[in-house]
């Protein structure tokens, strides 16, 4: 059984580890656990260690340089290093220092139990070096494509992680692709990559819906394209017995419009529910189809449903659909399938604004709308098939009621941001353990406490840097951050640039 030591300054972070894995069925046990970089390292010399795992921010002495030290203490130690801190040099100089994988706080439990498997694996077993890297380097490079198509990534910072991680992304055009596999052929996953390593202008990436993404560069938008799409025409050949649903993007200039690519070719794989006999979906074919073209789904207007979805408001958005189906039965040449395509466009878009709010999907109730729409008759059925599963998508939303304690802490986060916080004030304050607290917050708000408590001081700063002209330093005190390069590490983690710079936008 392999020896760990825990390190972190938080204390709620160190009881959660000793919670969440089990340790002995990993094949590990925690042979002690300290709050500093000098603490641990004093231990680490009187006790035999093989893991590591450790925050990088720490008072007296931080991650980084505990890292170089233990090594002369015990020079193959593995390293895991846990962090709130997205920041590219800590990664590349963590990389340098020969870590096992650099995960970020909130921390992925599967992604930390992955880690820890791995490792006690190339304990075991040395020669497993190379692929125990090559697994953590895919990581890395799947969490930046994806932060990088989703505007959660500053651009010099990508194409430093791009260049540091061999991403090759440096033509005139890109389209994206999606590949859906079906449940239970992890197997074939392998063989895809295998499948498109030779293509020097494919880079492929699993995404946060576990959808195998790839992209294709290409410097002739009209030729590339086409050989896109002969090559996923090939893996279709190739996995006939078990064939995935392929979805393809618009064609988009790199690197500003990249993510636009992204979005359509995951918006295309949505249109297979209208269409299941198809096994490729191309997002520019559909989107021109003549058959969908009487009426454009433009019509609508989609971020007037939105805000009475968030808002939860069921008659306003009962009658804004009466109202549609109405203007669009009286206009000219309206043909029945026209207004079916509406109707399954629409329920496309409840499905999607529901898992963006929850985070979740609720398949079913979704596919009896597909159901009921493809089976309609007359047009007073599709409308109440509209009107039915509008209802149940405010039905998930009004479900989602937060326990009384969630209530109050964010209620006295809106109220004493400015005041320094942490869960085990609140937990003291409110009388619960921090730990749980911090679980049931997390588990309710889809973001850890001190994601949320940032997020929400960034935010107001924001507000403060375009309407005042206080000076920065003010700013950061006002809304609750007393140490100047923390607030800008901060702000430029969730904004992307400097508090300065974002003011010289305004």
């Amino acid at each position: 059984m392999f020896r760990v030591f825990l390190v972190d300054d938080e204390p709620f972070i160190i009881e959660g580890l000793y919670d969440i894995i089990d340790w002995a069925e990993a094949g590990l046990e925690i042979v002690g656990h300290a709050s500093n970089g000098q603490k641990a390292l004093d231990a680490l010399k009187e006790t035999s260690v093989d893991i590591l795992v450790t925050d990088i921010s720490m008072p007296i002495m931080n991650g980084l340089d505990l890292i170089r030290h233990a090594r002369t203490v015990h020079p193959d130690l593995k390293v895991i290093v846990l962090s709130g801190f997205d920041e590219f040099s800590y990664l590349k100089e963590g990389m340098q220092l020969g870590i096992e994988n650099y995960l970020l706080k909130p921390i992925n439990i599967q992604e930390l139990k992955a880690t820890l498997h791995n490792t006690v694996e190339k304990l075991n077993t040395v020669n497993e070096n190379q692929l125990v890297q090559a697994y953590s380097k895919q990581i890395l490079k799947d969490n930046t494509l994806h932060r990088w198509l989703t505007h959660q990534i500053a651009p010099l910072e990508f194409s430093e992680r791009a260049d540091m991680l061999g991403i090759n992304l440096d033509r005139a055009y890109l389209a994206a692709s999606v590949l859906r596999m079906p449940a239970g052929s992890d197997e074939l996953v392998a063989f895809i990559s295998d499948k498109v390593e030779p293509y020097s202008w494919i880079t492929s990436f699993f995404d946060m819906d576990g959808d195998i993404v790839l992209l294709a560069s290409f410097d002739d938008a009209v030729q590339g394209r086409q050989e896109l799409i002969a090559l996923l025409q090939q893996l279709l050949t190739d996995l006939q017995d078990c064939p995935p649903r392929i979805s393809i993007g618009s064609v988009e200039p790199l690197s500003e419009q990249a993510a636009h690519s992204y979005a359509t070719a995951k918006k295309a794989q949505e249109y297979f529910w209208i269409y299941p006999e198809l096994q490729l979906m191309d997002y520019n074919v559909q989107a021109t189809n003549p058959d969908n073209c009487k009426v454009d789904f433009s019509i609508i207007d989609w971020p007037a449903y939105a805000k009475l979805i968030i808002a939860k408001d069921q008659e306003n958005l009962r009658e804004q659909i009466q109202n549609d189906f109405k203007m669009i039965q009286a206009l000219p040449g309206i043909m029945p399938h026209d207004f079916q395509n509406i109707a399954l466009e629409m329920v496309i878009h409840f499905k999607l604004e529901i898992k963006a709010i929850r985070h979740t999907e609720e398949l079913e109730a979704y596919n009896e709308a597909f159901r009921q729409i493809r089976s309609a008759v007359t047009l007073e059925e599709l409308e109440a098939a509209i009107l039915q599963i509008a209802e149940t998508t405010i039905g998930f939303l009004i479900s989602d009621v937060r326990s009384p304690i969630v209530q109050q802490v964010l209620k006295y986060i809106q109220q004493s941001y400015a005041e320094e916080l942490s869960l085990k004030m609140l937990g003291a304050h409110y009388h619960i353990h921090p730990v749980y607290l911090g679980q049931l917050f997390h588990k309710e708000i889809n973001e850890t406490f001190t994601e949320y408590i940032n997020r929400f001081r960034i935010e107001k700063a924001k507000e403060l840097l375009k309407t005042t002209n206080l000076k920065v330093h003010v700013i950061a005190k006002d809304v609750g951050y007393w140490e100047l390069g923390y607030f800008y590490k901060q702000f430029k983690k969730y904004v992307g640039i400097s508090p300065t710079d974002y003011r010289g936008l305004l």
